[in-house]
């Protein structure tokens, strides 16, 4: 019997953020430090988001580092100032890619994983959706949002609670949602793929799909992202707006 959210405890689930990628759209900002160290509402990107899924009740992260992961690792340790158990993976002498990146990261993720995009701040109960993938009794799960074109691209036909087609570079009339930004995955979904080779996450999900492998679960909060200078300002003003508001 699949357990109600509310009764899911998310402390040992690990997430995997993925945060290798070079960040080109936001330079000159990102030519010395790498996007999640990246300054929005007086803060580094990544503490925001690492403060959200704590108050999630998510404990475990494994941070996917890439270009200039080092600094990552310096500004955030181990976690603990956070309550946090913080690991890093990185990609090695050559990018891997999303997908590629977690294969790599697999020993210190074990079975079953969260993944969030390493320029994603999802405001939703991380709980709601474990639950969900409970449930499908799938390899993975994608949430996704029914975006109509708003925020970036809609890449997701999604009807009657089903994905019935993904595809960021080639989009249809009939894709009104978009990927939200966060995922699960078991270990095995990634067992066909090579080690040490790049690999992007949107090729897994499309072969998971292919394969009925993949749920999906729609979400009703709008993301946010610092994938561009618009996001990081509607971020900005976002986070400022909140009761709780610190930027320290």
């Amino acid at each position: 019997m699949t357990p109600p959210a509310e009764g899911i405890d998310l402390a040992d689930w690990p997430v995997a953020i993925l945060a290798g990628g070079m960040a080109k759209r936001l330079r000159p900002l990102t030519e010395t430090i790498p996007k999640a160290l990246v300054s929005v509402a007086g803060a580094p990107f990544l503490t925001h988001q690492l403060r959200l899924l704590h108050s999630a009740g998510l404990r475990r992260i494994v941070i996917c580092a890439g270009y200039l992961g080092e600094m990552i690792e310096a500004e955030m340790g181990d976690g603990a100032a956070l309550d946090l158990r913080i690991e890093y993976s990185f990609d090695g002498p050559r990018l891997l890619g999303t997908g590629g990146a977690l294969k790599r990261a697999l020993p210190l993720l074990g079975d079953r994983f969260f993944i969030l995009y390493g320029d994603s701040y999802l405001p939703i109960d991380y709980r709601k959706v474990a639950a969900a993938f409970a449930a499908s009794d799938k390899t993975g799960l994608m949430t996704v949002y029914r975006n109509q074109g708003r925020w970036d691209a809609s890449n997701v036909q999604f009807e009657a609670g089903q994905i019935l087609r993904y595809d960021k570079k080639h989009r249809t009339p009939e894709m009104h949602h978009i990927d939200y930004g966060l995922g699960i995955l078991r270990a095995d979904g990634l067992a066909s793929w090579p080690d040490e080779t790049p690999v992007d996450l949107a090729d897994v999900y499309g072969r998971l799909l292919s394969e009925k492998r993949l749920s999906g679960y729609e979400v009703m909060e709008r993301f946010y992202e610092i994938g561009s200078t618009q996001g990081l300002a509607e971020l900005d003003a976002f986070l400022r707006r909140q009761p709780a508001f610190s930027p320290s």
